[in-house]
């Protein structure tokens, strides 16, 4: 059975991958364990990013089918996207941001997971965020 510890890991992994055909790669692995799982990648200013993540989030989520067009679906995903957020922020309020966000859902449980790198110019530090909703 899978549960919210496999696409939490899913969505993890999914934010992981290093291009796009790492992601295809993995989304096939993935739909053999019954996980569905999406990819999009995010740069530029922390605080002025936010919004755009988490739409960013939302929309691929929808785009790859991992959700359809309810308020509960796409609040789910918001909010699992707003947690991963919010646990870096202390780290990153005031620098730059990029990286790549991973989404994952098996049946109710719906994972999102974020890979950043925080700084300027070479100088990052990298963290993630990760956040998971039942839908």
């Amino acid at each position: 059975m899978t549960g919210s510890k496999e696409v939490s890991a899913a969505a993890l992994k999914m934010a992981l991958t290093a291009d796009m055909d790492a992601e295809k790669s993995f989304k096939t692995k993935m739909h053999e364990d019954e996980i569905q799982c999406a990819a999009a990648n995010f740069g530029g200013e922390f605080i002025s990013s936010v919004n755009k993540i988490i739409e960013r989030t939302v929309v691929a989520a929808k785009r790859e089918g991992l959700i359809g067009d309810s308020h509960t679906e796409e609040g789910a995903v918001a909010g699992a996207a707003r947690e991963a957020v919010s646990q870096i922020m202390n780290k990153a309020i005031g620098l730059n941001i990029g990286g790549k966000i991973g989404i994952a859902r098996s049946n109710e449980h719906i994972a999102v997971a974020m890979f950043f790198g925080i700084g300027m110019i070479h100088l990052n530090e990298v963290c993630v965020g990760l956040g998971h909703r039942i839908i």
